[in-house]
């Protein structure tokens, strides 16, 4: 019989601190700001990492990045819950709405933006693979956006070093619904 995990309350929110099954909804989970690339919720504690498959929430505001524009080894799909957001994917821009569902096959170069009048909500879901290879490429669409580094690294730290650490915070007010 698998257990349930124990879920621990912390200022900003609820996260798994063991391993088992859960329940949590995502107003009550706790979120992270990352200063630059959304606002984004992953369901895991450090403490009790997904060992197959990684699954959040991402909030992004108009013009706001998700992350750095790069391509991995695994599998990864994107949905659109609501808003709009620009995907830039092998250095073409895609704009996307609610309910654009995007897959991204391994070494997919690709990065979100935020885009129209208000927040854009994406549910990201990939395949967590020990190891796995990970590129951050320079490419000029992405640049344009702030989405891009300026050398190519296969180091996330460098990619993301202009960065502030991630701060834990609850809900975001902009969740939709």
């Amino acid at each position: 019989m698998v257990p349930e995990a124990p879920l621990e309350q912390s200022d900003h929110g609820v996260l798994p601190v063991g391993d088992g099954w859960f329940v949590v909804n995502a107003r009550d989970a706790q979120w992270f700001d990352s200063d630059g690339l959304g606002r984004y919720a992953p369901f895991e504690g450090a403490n009790a990492p997904f060992g197959e498959l990684g699954f959040n929430l991402s909030i992004l505001q108009p013009g706001e990045p998700s992350c750095m524009y790069h391509g991995e080894e695994a599998q990864e799909d994107f949905l659109v819950l609501a808003g709009e957001c620009v995907l830039i994917v092998e250095g073409q821009e895609r704009r996307l709405e609610t309910w654009d569902f995007f897959h991204s096959p391994p070494w997919t170069e690709h990065v979100f933006v935020g885009a129209g009048e208000g927040p854009c909500l994406l549910l990201a879901v990939g395949n967590r693979v020990k190891g796995r290879g990970l590129r951050y490429s320079v490419n000029e669409t992405a640049l344009k956006h702030g989405a891009s580094v300026t050398q190519e690294t296969g180091d996330a730290a460098e990619a993301y070093a202009r960065f502030p650490e991630l701060k834990p915070i609850p809900c975001p007010d902009e969740f939709p619904g």
